[in-house]
């Protein structure tokens, strides 16, 4: 009788009892709160940067969740729930990258229009142009991930709770970047069609974001001091969100290889 009740344990992921599931739902909660303050007022770089860093303790919980032997034998024995955590980390793995490809692209399109404005006075229609173009593929690379997260979702009948956690993990990487994303087109004219960006997006937007000003300096040919200025503020803004994102994409890279070890094993 006692064989069997163990064998039985062995077969399930850890409880949510378990005190790496109660800090990895603690640090999930932590997360929808500052992601509730800032939506309801207007999110800012920092709350952004503030996200990006809590996931990356969510998923250094997650990957010591997947080093315990009782994790590692339930899930060599449910195939299916294996096979949907290894696909939804390579989805997290792309939207992060082409998040990561995005902010780096916008990077150096500041300092081209930076370095237009430095050599001469007006005349910058073509360097505010590619400027533009650079920000409108940001928003286009990583709706389109977005989109294609959202209509891959998957769900487990086996280990419901548990899966339902790292499920819940997932969608929290999938919510921080759209709030960057929102961010970034915060004065664009169409919002994306699915809710949470709905509402970020109908925020207007606040002397907080730096990358409004600049799109508002521009539209309004102020004067070159004044978009140099804007330039200013939002290069370290787009140069932390570019770090938290990277930061984010390793720890990600590290589940994934944890998750592939399993199969290994």
């Amino acid at each position: 009788m006692a064989a069997a009740s163990f064998h039985a344990r062995s077969n399930s992921l850890p409880a949510r009892s378990h005190p790496l599931i109660s800090e990895i739902d603690e640090q999930i909660c932590r997360l929808r709160q500052s992601q509730a303050a800032s939506t309801s007022s207007s999110s800012s770089s920092s709350s952004i940067g503030r996200n990006l860093n809590s996931l990356q303790v969510v998923y250094d919980c997650v990957d010591q969740l997947f080093q315990l032997p009782t994790t590692q034998q339930a899930l060599i024995n449910d195939q299916k729930c294996f096979n949907e955590l290894l696909d939804g980390s390579l989805r997290l793995l792309d939207l992060c990258n082409t998040a990561k490809d995005a902010l780096s692209a916008m990077k150096e399109s500041v300092v081209e229009l930076q370095s237009a404005i430095r050599r001469r006075q007006g005349g910058l229609e073509g360097e505010t142009r590619r400027y533009l173009k650079s920000k409108k593929t940001a928003i286009k690379a990583i709706q389109k991930v977005l989109k294609g997260m959202e209509n891959n979702k998957s769900t487990s009948s086996n280990n419901v709770e548990t899966v339902s956690m790292l499920k819940e993990a997932e969608s929290s990487v999938a919510e921080v970047l759209e709030c960057l994303l929102s961010f970034i087109s915060q004065t664009s004219s169409k919002p994306s069609s699915w809710s949470f960006f709905k509402r970020v997006a109908a925020a207007e937007a606040s002397s907080e974001n730096e990358f409004a000003e600049v799109d508002a300096s521009l539209k309004i040919n102020k004067s070159s001091e004044e978009i140099q200025l804007h330039l200013k503020n939002l290069q370290p803004c787009i140069q932390d969100l570019e770090e938290g994102v990277e930061n984010l994409f390793r720890r990600l890279i590290k589940t994934r290889v944890s998750i592939l070890n399993i199969h290994n094993l």
